[in-house]
């Protein structure tokens, strides 16, 4: 899988993880020189607290279009049969394609 962002690739994985839909990918496949953390959090019942990052580059800028579970609960790592922790998954302004 790969994530792509103004053409540029920004994730990719053989190693990705799907939850509800979304594409996760693991920490160290993703290129983290376009990522800069956001501040913004929100809370899924089941899965924990996600933080979130802005995607940039020195031209553009999208806000809070990837986010992240540092800590999910034991219940999501529990289900999901894996620790997800720090996988990254994009919104729909980004590109995720096989």
């Amino acid at each position: 899988m790969k994530a792509l962002w103004k053409n540029k690739t920004i994730a990719e994985s053989d190693d990705t993880i799907t939850i509800e839909g979304n594409i996760y990918f693991p920490p160290h496949s993703v290129n983290h020189n376009f990522l800069e953390k956001s501040g913004f959090h929100t809370l899924c019942y089941w899965k924990g607290l996600a933080s979130y990052y802005h995607v940039s580059d020195n031209k553009n800028r999208d806000k809070n279009i990837a986010w992240y579970y540092p800590r999910p609960t034991w219940l999501s790592k529990k289900i999901m049969g894996k620790d997800f922790s720090n996988y990254v998954a994009f919104d729909g302004r980004m590109k995720v394609t096989s």
